[in-house]
């Protein structure tokens, strides 16, 4: 009987019961589309910042007194320990390796580099001082497990920008700075000689980098070439690494040697910048891993400020949505007056009452809450494409949050006009009162 009574009430005032369906549908829409942008935003903002460069450093722990000014290491380029080459495929082993989505060894060698001449005047001989930085470009790491994995500057350095092509890891090859090509006239296809003369090593320029940085100045090759001008065969001095994060917040700051063991657990279950260069600490033997402030923070305050917009406008539409569904109500409650108090009269209570609008009220919230939800999927979809060029995967999680949100904000905002209801007296309103 009681499912009767509310399925024949929600029949009648169709206009009424469309408006505050509308209503509901909109503010949940926005909200789905908010929820489902935010919870893919994290991912998806954090592979973009990959693009920013790598947000951890490895290097030697005997190097305990570095000598750095505003990111710029001053000690000389052959001083200092070194690490094994050998130990790399380690970060793939560690709890975060799935984060990891690159890495790149360095050494750099101070080195003269000079051309045999040519004896035309468009490409004269040339001698020049510079560093030669050893790296991979894009170099196949065998993993511990059997399966192999392709990494380098080329992902953890994104941002650099090559006119030709990279340098092949196990081929005699190099590219060469932006400003060292434009100071010597060195071009795609040149040959230099690189050493000490004794060494007689011969590389092929196969492309010019333009990274904003010292690189500018600088040749960059295979880190083999670089070991054998250093007399250090598998060794090397930074290691950058590129892994995806969650923005630290006060806990993930504080000293690991502070926490108890439940906190210490929580702190290394998590993708914190700092937890996963505690993982690699342990992996990689006499390695001290700082993080990149200066990337890693970024990030962090992007995707705060990002997730934090998304949560305000969530916050928005769901107080548009109560307020209208509050005033939809109270109109309702209104015309239907000498319907309440007949059904009093004949002995509903109050409470019977206010359960049987409730109901009516809660009928309406899933009808607007699934609307709602369709709607906000395909909102999600125009602004995932617009914003990261891919759009979320709609998420049975959000479909239920929908649901209980339009669920919440209709009892909120029907609450007064129901109270107001229930409390009504029969006499009165049969009056004409």
């Amino acid at each position: 009987m009681f499912a009767r009574l509310i399925a024949d009430s929600f029949t009648r005032r169709p206009r009424r019961k469309l408006l505050t369906a509308s209503a509901l549908a909109l503010g949940m829409a926005v909200a789905t589309a908010a929820l489902s942008v935010s919870l893919d935003a994290g991912d998806r903002l954090a592979r973009e910042f990959r693009s920013l460069g790598a947000n951890l450093l490895v290097t030697p722990e005997a190097d305990s007194l570095p000598l750095e000014i505003a990111g710029v290491d001053y000690r000389p380029l052959d001083s200092g320990a070194y690490l094994p080459e050998a130990d790399l495929p380690k970060l793939k082993t560690i709890f975060w390796h799935n984060n990891i989505v690159g890495f790149a060894p360095i050494l750099e060698v101070p080195v003269d580099a000079w051309t045999k001449s040519s004896q035309t005047v468009s490409a004269p001989a040339f001698s020049v001082k510079t560093a030669l930085i050893g790296t991979w470009a894009n170099h196949q790491v065998n993993l511990p497990d059997g399966s192999q994995i392709f990494t380098g500057v080329a992902k953890t350095n994104s941002w650099w920008r090559v006119e030709g092509r990279w340098f092949a890891d196990t081929a005699a090859e190099c590219i060469v700075g932006e400003s060292l090509s434009r100071r010597a006239g060195v071009k795609v296809g040149d040959k230099l000689q690189i050493g000490p003369a004794s060494l007689g090593i011969s590389l092929v320029v196969t492309g010019v980098v333009s990274t904003g940085g010292a690189e500018d100045g600088a040749i960059v090759a295979p880190i083999a070439i670089a070991q054998k001008l250093a007399n250090k065969p598998g060794q090397y001095r930074r290691l950058y690494v590129s892994a995806l994060t969650k923005p630290e917040d006060n806990f993930a700051r504080r000293d690991p040697k502070t926490m108890s063991p439940d906190e210490f657990e929580r702190w290394s279950c998590s993708p914190y910048v700092s937890s996963i260069a505690y993982s690699i600490k342990q992996a990689l033997p006499g390695a001290d891993v700082r993080v990149i402030h200066r990337v890693a923070d970024s990030e962090g305050n992007i995707l705060i400020r990002v997730r934090s917009l998304l949560w305000l406008v969530t916050f928005v539409a769901l107080l548009a949505a109560a307020l209208a569904v509050g005033a939809s109500s109270a109109a309702s409650i209104i015309e239907r007056r000498s319907e309440i108090g007949l059904m009093k009269a004949l002995g509903a209570s109050s409470s019977l009452v206010g359960v049987l609008l409730a109901a009516e009220q809660m009928l309406l919230a899933f009808v607007g809450g699934g609307l709602g939800y369709a709607l906000g999927i395909f909102l999600a979809r125009i602004l995932g494409e617009r914003i990261f060029g891919v759009a979320p995967e709609p998420s049975l999680l959000v479909f239920f949050v929908i649901l209980a949100l339009a669920a919440l904000v209709t009892l909120l905002g029907s609450a007064p006009p129901l109270h107001r209801a229930s409390n009504y007296e029969p006499a009165p309103i049969l009056r004409g009162e």
